[in-house]
């Protein structure tokens, strides 16, 4: 081998030795969150170029890591636990809202993925104050909102009055949609995402569940109970009353059996 790439070798043996060792080289005990400029050291980059690099959490995006950075600073996800139960609704007697959060396990580090949402929220309207009275008032127009909230809401009883196999009680009323605002559509948080599914001219199936039901009529207020087909019916979304709209009773229907789309409940 010639002089000159004798000197080239241990040259490059030597670069190779001091990013390795740290000795302002390397990532070893340099990692920083996020973007950070004084997170700065020198040796080879794993674009295999050599000179200034970074041990920050934005050297991956911007290409200019350290070669041992994903060693030195492996990227962890953020990690999050279980759902909590639904909470009750905020007020009692009106429409309003539920909710339920989940809390950070583990922080995201040296640029793994962020956090998912941690809180989520929820149309409801409860049908007894805190004392366990009826709320005594009927409800007009219809206020609906997805079937989902059947599964998570508790089929309790409206009174004590009514019995075991009363709770289990039920049927659904088919509308066809004449009008809905504009608002339905352009919802887009999580929790009323199902408002999109709302359209003019589609027929919808609404149930009518306990504890939803009048404990002395067994009926769900805005059903449109004795409207013959031709009468305009109003209905509004839980969650964002500026969704709302109008619509003909089709039929009632004893056995229920609302499809999975386009499938609503009486709040």
């Amino acid at each position: 081998m010639g002089g000159a790439a004798l000197s080239g070798a241990l040259w490059l043996g030597l670069l190779w030795a001091g990013a390795g060792t740290g000795a302002g080289g390397g990532c070893s005990e340099r990692c920083c969150e996020g973007r950070d400029a004084a997170c700065v050291s020198s040796g080879w980059r794993e674009d295999g170029g050599y000179g200034s690099c970074y041990c920050d959490g934005g050297c991956r995006r911007a290409g200019d890591c350290c070669h041992d950075h994903g060693q030195a600073c492996p990227a962890l996800p953020c990690v999050v636990g279980e759902w909590s139960h639904w909470s009750g609704c905020a007020e009692q007697c009106k429409p309003n809202l539920r909710l339920r959060r989940r809390y950070i396990q583990q922080e995201p580090k040296n640029g793994g993925e962020p956090c998912p949402a941690l809180e989520e929220k929820a149309g409801c309207l409860e049908y007894l104050t805190h004392q366990g009275q009826e709320c005594g008032h009927e409800h007009v127009p219809a206020f609906i909102t997805t079937s989902e909230y059947g599964k998570e809401r508790k089929r309790r009883a409206a009174s004590s009055s009514w019995s075991s196999d009363k709770e289990e009680a039920g049927y659904c009323v088919e509308f066809k949609t004449e009008s809905l605002s504009h608002y339905c559509a352009l919802e887009n948080r999580p929790y009323a995402r199902w408002m999109q599914y709302l359209r003019e001219g589609h027929t919808v199936c609404v149930a009518c569940q306990p504890p939803a039901m009048n404990t002395d009529t067994h009926r769900c207020s805005g059903d449109g109970h004795n409207a013959d087909g031709g009468k305009i019916l109003r209905w509004e979304a839980v969650g964002n009353s500026r969704c709302q709209g109008t619509w003909k009773k089709i039929r009632q229907l004893e056995q229920c059996s609302c499809p999975l789309v386009h499938s609503f409940i009486f709040t």
